[in-house]
């Protein structure tokens, strides 16, 4: 009786981590992500993905996003300066390919839907330009 209330807690134990991604288990689905905007400080940048919209109310500056495989769109204003714009594509972590290995395709899966799987830059140069007179 012991033995079979053993095997069914390791049954239940392995079905529950195969559920679970393990890019979501090693590195989350948020990263922080740091915005420069070069020799100019003190711009104010919103970044934003399909997961969400982030602000940076000064730079440089650092906020956490949430990871997805869609690209970081950034904008970054100051007054007498040029609205500055930037897209940065994620890019697929090697975890993420290991993962069909070892935490299969439901892992995988489940990795690819909540962004786990993917990264950002963790430094962003968004370089402004003085603004015409």
């Amino acid at each position: 009786m012991i033995i079979k209330r053993a095997i069914s807690i390791a049954i239940a134990a392995a079905g529950l981590s195969a559920l679970t991604g393990c890019a979501s288990i090693v590195s989350g689905t948020n990263q922080p992500v740091s915005v420069h905007t070069g020799s100019v400080t003190g711009a104010t940048c919103s970044l934003e993905n399909n997961k969400g919209k982030w602000y940076i109310p000064s730079t440089p500056g650092t906020v956490v996003v949430n990871r997805d495989y869609n690209d970081l769109r950034i904008n970054c204003e100051k007054k007498g300066y040029k609205p500055t714009y930037k897209q940065v594509a994620s890019k697929t972590k090697g975890m993420a390919f290991g993962n069909v290995v070892f935490g299969g395709v439901i892992g995988a899966g489940v990795d690819v839907v909540d962004g786990a799987a993917y990264d950002y830059p963790t430094d962003i140069y968004v370089p402004m330009q003085k603004g015409l007179a």
